[in-house]
């Protein structure tokens, strides 16, 4: 329960203060921010894949595992992919992202020594 409670702190604290307005707002495939900035403006799978690491880290850090980050990686961006699609609510994104750090503490239970 100790890592769960952290992964989660880690999620708000990635998802809800680290993450800023412009990141928010340009993750978005179609953002207007490209076209207010110009062309030397970064495109939106920067700034996607920038939001995923940041929350990459905060699962390595708290688990000590590289491939649990990894993991965190791609199922943040594909599930933050699907929200900015409006596949999904924000409701079902916030969902998702704590059952992703529920399956992370089962698997640190269940083979710590293999992550």
């Amino acid at each position: 329960m100790l890592l769960f409670f952290k992964l989660l702190i880690g999620h708000a604290v990635s998802d809800f203060v680290l993450q800023s307005d412009t990141m928010a707002r340009a993750k978005l495939r179609h953002s207007e921010l490209r076209a207010t900035h110009g062309a030397g403006f970064p495109p939106w799978y920067y700034w996607l894949s920038a939001h995923a690491l940041v929350h990459a880290g905060a699962v390595y850090l708290l688990t000590g595992s590289a491939m649990l980050g990894a993991v965190e990686l791609t199922l943040h961006w594909v599930i933050d992919f699907a929200k900015c699609e409006h596949w999904i609510n924000i409701h079902q994104d916030q969902a998702l992202h704590v059952i992703c750090k529920a399956a992370y503490c089962g698997l640190v239970y269940a083979a710590p020594n293999v992550l």
